[in-house]
C-alpha cells in the first residue's frame, strides 16, 4: 500500500441493524423542514445576480445570533458556536462588505462578530491551495459546527472533469464527517436550465443533504425567491425576500408562490426518462444533432405525453446532456445508460 496506509476492513464499515441510529443534531430548519444537520452538507444554486450571497448572508447571521432570519431557524450546538466563511471569488473590499451585511444582520459589532466568524477570502490562490487552506482552518477551529464555502467551482480546474469532482465531494464527505460540522456551498446554475454546473453540479445534486435554489425575480431586480429544489426532508413553501433600504435581505410579506407551471420534462421520473431514451435509440447507437431533437419531439410526445415545439425539445436535449443521460462525441449524440439522476 502505498504511504503504509492500513487497509480498510470491510468489517468496520458493517452497518450494525440491532443498533438504533439517531437522526444528526440540526441546526438549520426552513418551517417544520430540515435543511442542515451536522456531518453532512447542502448548497445554494442559482443564476448570476440572483441574490445567493445575500441569502447566505441570512442563514450566517441566522447561525450566528441564534435567532430567525428571514424563514431560517437556527439550533446551534451546546460545543461549538463558530462559523467558517470562505469566499473564493471577491475582492477584500466586497468580502469586508459581506462581513458587514452579516453583522447588521445579527445586530452586533465588527469586534464581537470576528470572535465568531472566521472569513477567508481565497481569490488570489489556486485551486490546490485553495482545498489545502480550507482544510487546515477546518481541522485547526474545533469550535466551528458551520462552514461556508462561496465558490466550490473555484475548487477545481474544469467543472466537467468526473476525477476533480470525486475528489472535492470525498474532501466534504471527509470534512464534514471527520469533525461533525455542516458545510454549505454555493454552486451557479446553467444560464439555459435550471441545473446545477457541470460533473460537479450532478455530484452535489447526488449527495448534498438539501439544496436551496435562489431565482431572481424578473419583474423585481431587488427580489429573489427562495425554493427546495432538492431536500431529504418534507419540501418548505417557497419564500421571498427583496433588499430594503438598509442594503439587507428581508421577507416579502404574504408572498404567494408563482402559480403552478404546466407540467414539463423536468418533472419525469428516472424511469420515464430511460424508457424514452432507449426507444429514441432503439434501432442506433448514435444520432446527429437534427436526428436526435426529431426523435425526442416524437418520443417523449408517444411515450410521455409531452407536446413540445422544437425550441422545448432543444432545452429538453440541454437537460439530458446536463444529467449526462446522453453524451456527445463529436458531433453525434448517445444514450448513457449508466446516468445518475
Amino acid at each position: 500500500m502505498e504511504n503504509n496506509k492500513k487497509p480498510i476492513n470491510w468489517i468496520d464499515t458493517r452497518l450494525d441493524l440491532r443498533k438504533e441510529y439517531e437522526l444528526p443534531p440540526v441546526i438549520l430548519k426552513i418551517d417544520d423542514s430540515i435543511v442542515a444537520t451536522l456531518g453532512n452538507f447542502s448548497a445554494s444554486a442559482g443564476k448570476e445576480k440572483s441574490k445567493k450571497t445575500f441569502n447566505l448572508s441570512a442563514i450566517t447571521a441566522s447561525l450566528l445570533s441564534g435567532r430567525k432570519v428571514l424563514n431560517y431557524k437556527p439550533f446551534i450546538p451546546e460545543s461549538k458556536n463558530k462559523i467558517l466563511y470562505i469566499d473564493t471569488e471577491q475582492s477584500d473590499y466586497h468580502c469586508r462588505k459581506v462581513a458587514t451585511r452579516i453583522q447588521q444582520l445579527t445586530n452586533t459589532t465588527l469586534e464581537d462578530l470576528e470572535d465568531r466568524l472566521i472569513f477567508l477570502a481565497l481569490r488570489k490562490y489556486t485551486s490546490e491551495e485553495r482545498i489545502e487552506i480550507i482544510e487546515t482552518a477546518i481541522y485547526d477551529n474545533p469550535e466551528v459546527f458551520f462552514v461556508v464555502i462561496d465558490g466550490l467551482r473555484d475548487l477545481v480546474l474544469d467543472i466537467n472533469n468526473a476525477s476533480e469532482a470525486t475528489k472535492i465531494m470525498t474532501k466534504l464527505l471527509t470534512w464534514t464527517d471527520d469533525r461533525n460540522i455542516h458545510i454549505h456551498c454555493v454552486l451557479h446554475l446553467n444560464k439555459g436550465d435550471d441545473n446545477t454546473r457541470g460533473h460537479l453540479g450532478t455530484e452535489l445534486n447526488n449527495k448534498s443533504e438539501s439544496i436551496l435554489q435562489i431565482t431572481k425575480d424578473p419583474n423585481d431586480r431587488d427580489r429573489s425567491t427562495v425554493s427546495a429544489k432538492t431536500v431529504r426532508d418534507i419540501p418548505f413553501e417557497d419564500f421571498a425576500f427583496f433588499i430594503n433600504e438598509q442594503g439587507l435581505p428581508e421577507t416579502v410579506e404574504d408572498f404567494l408562490p408563482t402559480a403552478t407551471k404546466p407540467f414539463s420534462y423536468k418533472e419525469l421520473s428516472e424511469e420515464a426518462h430511460t424508457e424514452a431514451l432507449i426507444k429514441v435509440f432503439e434501432d442506433v447507437k448514435s444520432l446527429g444533432y437534427s436526428e436526435l431533437i426529431s426523435r425526442l419531439k416524437d418520443t417523449y410526445l408517444e411515450v410521455a405525453n409531452l407536446d413540445m415545439g422544437i425550441g422545448k425539445t432543444k432545452a429538453l436535449k440541454v437537460f439530458l446532456q446536463n444529467k449526462r443521460m446522453i453524451t456527445q462525441a463529436e458531433k453525434n449524440y448517445q444514450f448513457n445508460p449508466e446516468f445518475k439522476y
